[in-house]
This record gives C-alpha cells, structure tokens and sequence, in this order.
C-alpha cells in the first residue's frame, strides 16, 4: 500500500464506521465517524501488540507523525517501551511546570493536611512558607542557593526572632527534601546552613509556682464575669495537667465517667501518643456540670458562637489578662509548669510526675514501663494534686 500524502489524508472523508489509512511502519491515521483524524502506531513489546498515540491531524503533520513513529521505533530497538516512556516524558514535563519554590511548598503543606497533623502545625506552616519566605516563592526549586535563604532567615533573625528563624529553616528544608525526591532539585541548600543562626534564646513559660499566688490566681476564677464556661476549661487544664488545645477539645467520647478517665487521642498530643488520664473527683465534677446532652454535640467546653466550635486558642490567656495578670505572669502553658514545681517541692515521685505531664522518656522500654507501672500512682497524684488546689484556693491570704 502507497504511503501517505497530505492530499490523500486531506480528501479523507468520514464513514459511518471509523477507519484507518496506512502510512507504513505501524502508523496509520484513524478517521473516526465525526470527521476527526488521529495519528496512532501499533508495535509490539515482550509479544504484546500495544497501541500509541501521535495526536490529531492536522495539528501533528504527517512529517511531525512519521518523526514520532521513527522515535517509537528507535526506542523498541533499545528495548524500551514507546507507551511508557511517553508516560514518563509527561510526567516529567507535569514536574517541570512546577518548579517555583512556591508550588512545591504548597504541595508540601498539602501532604501535612492529608496526614492529618494538628491544625495549629499547619497554619504555622503556612505561615513560615506563604508569608515569611515570599522572597523565594518564584525562584525555581532546583536553582536557589544557601546565600538566599541565609539572607532571608539572617533577616528575621535580626528582628530578634530568633526561634522563628530556626523554625522556618526546618520549614524551608522540608520543602527541599520534597523537590529533591520528586526531581526538581538536586540538594536542600539549607544543609550548607548548619550553625549559621544564632541560637533562640530559651525562655520558659510563664508560669506562677509560688502556692500562695497560684491559690491567688483560683480564687480569681471565683469572680470571673466572662464565659464560665472558660473558667470551667482553664480548671479542668490545671486539675489534669494538660496542655490548652488538649483541654479545649475534650469531648464527652473520651471520657469513661464510670471508670473516671479521660482519653486524648494520639492526633491531639504533642508527642502524637494517646494519653490516659485518670480524672479526680473534682475533675469528674466539671465533667458532669458540662456534660452536652444536645444530640451530636460532644465539647465539654465549646466556643459562645458554636456548641460545635472549640474555644478559641488564645480563650484562656484572654481571660487571664482580663483577671489582671500579665502574659509575663502567666500563661495557660505556664499551668503544666506549676503543677510539676509544686508536686516535686511536696516531694512526690519525678517520674510518676512526668508520666502524668506525658513527658515523652527518651528510651523506649522505660517508656513502655512507665506507662504500665505508673498509673495507680498517677491515679493518688491526681486527687492529691486536686486536693492541694483546693486548700490553696480557700486559705486565707497573708
């Protein structure tokens, strides 16, 4: 059969049925009932007869079509696969087009949501990668260099954050680390930075861990003229030892009323590791007065706007300054402090302390023990601690 010529595939005219015109060597145009015209190529590989796509005509001509097929064929002579390698081509071309700093570190915030870390991880995220890091959100990926992001964390450094500085750069290198497995960098130029920042100054929270200026602090729960159910919150955090947003999203789902625990989910914790509370009676009495009984509600605390919503991440320290108290004086993490000052001046167990504060143990089988051992003790800490809060709130200031 004569091969093709532009004016025959242009006097081509549709069927009722589609059919095909030869050019040899595998290519052939297919005419399809609706006038219009497609290259294809059949080939075999591994005794397979498998079928390629060229385009449509005319938008590939047929010179452009039989310089596809003599490509086609010069990979089966290397033993590769045509089909797949255009597979390959076209992801490669897809990753191309995505090579600015700020694409790829939007992928990168995208697998931290589908692996569900904790929301307040991901808006700090964003904004490290979509607000501080501007300057590189249209440089390509593979081409920014350590002097660049030097300059731009040495910048934020100046202004006295030092610990954002060194958060952002651990932003900033995941970002590298995704565009180097996925091919669109070949190094994480945050690696040539190593002690290049200046160390964060560590300050601890701020917390009261005097017993006459905490019970202090409860009796001003007393006279709160805010939300109550904010107060209820803030007590339940201090009885339990927790951290805020732990408190905050309590749910009636995670507690044993009868067995008189509280189970935060791992997704919850910081160290992302369930955590079992034993709840003493003064605990489980907050439970009860903010038991929801609406259908589908479970917030033991919800938010004023929403029995759905939770509190809002700064409800607590808001009501704090509102009491009088300065974020230099005290702060809703500044409670985990207190408790573990307190408990270790009246001498209880360190380590029965820092189970109870879910304090991750470096080593994993003491972990483990730990876990198992402790909790009878963690259950009598408890109540001692919820009875020692008591007798400092209701003593009589000197």
């Amino acid at each position: 059969m004569a091969a093709l010529s532009e004016f025959k595939i242009s006097k081509a005219r549709k069927r009722d049925k589609p059919y095909k015109l030869s050019d040899g060597g595998g290519l052939f145009l297919l005419v399809k009932p609706n006038g219009s015209k497609l290259w294809q190529q059949k080939y075999r590989f591994v005794d397979k007869e498998r079928l390629l796509s060229h385009g449509p005509y005319p938008e590939v001509s047929l010179a452009q079509a039989r310089r596809k097929r003599d490509e086609a064929r010069s990979l089966l002579a290397e033993g590769k696969d045509p089909g797949v390698q255009k597979r390959l081509d076209q992801i490669a071309a897809e990753r191309a087009a995505r090579t600015t700093f700020k694409l790829v570190a939007e992928e990168h915030v995208e697998s931290l949501v589908e692996r569900e870390l904790a929301p307040a991880t991901i808006r700090k995220q964003r904004w490290y990668l979509f607000e501080l890091a501007k300057p590189l959100h249209r440089r390509p990926v593979g081409e920014v260099t350590p002097s660049e992001v030097l300059y731009l964390l040495k910048s934020i450094e100046k202004s006295g954050r030092r610990e954002t500085a060194k958060k952002m750069r651990g932003a900033i290198s995941a970002v590298f680390r995704l565009a180097v497995v996925t091919m669109r960098a070949d190094t994480d130029p945050t690696a040539a930075l190593k002690g290049a920042l200046v160390p964060p100054k560590v300050v601890g929270r701020a917390a009261i861990t005097d017993e006459k200026q905490f019970g202090a602090l409860l009796r001003s729960f007393e006279t709160f003229s805010g939300w109550p159910v904010i107060i209820d919150a803030m007590k339940f955090q201090i009885l339990t030892m927790t951290r805020p947003g732990e408190t905050r999203g309590a749910k009636k789902g995670e507690i044993d009323r009868d067995k008189r625990t509280w189970t935060i989910p791992a997704e919850r914790m910081k160290m992302r590791r369930e955590h079992k509370v034993p709840l003493s009676k003064q605990a489980l009495a907050i439970v009860e007065a903010n038991w929801p009984e609406i259908e589908g509600v479970e917030l033991l605390f919800p938010s004023l706007v929403s029995n759905r919503k939770w509190l809002s991440e700064n409800a607590f320290n808001s009501a704090m300054r509102r009491m009088g108290y300065t974020k230099e004086e005290v702060t809703a993490h500044g409670f985990r402090v207190t408790a573990s000052t307190i408990l270790n001046s009246h001498g209880h167990d360190p380590d029965v302390i820092e189970a109870a504060l879910a304090h991750q143990d470096t080593n994993a089988i003491r972990r483990a023990y730990n876990r198992a051992t402790y909790w009878k003790q963690r259950i009598e800490l408890m109540q001692v601690w919820a009875d020692l809060l008591d007798e400092l709130k209701y003593q009589t200031p000197s």
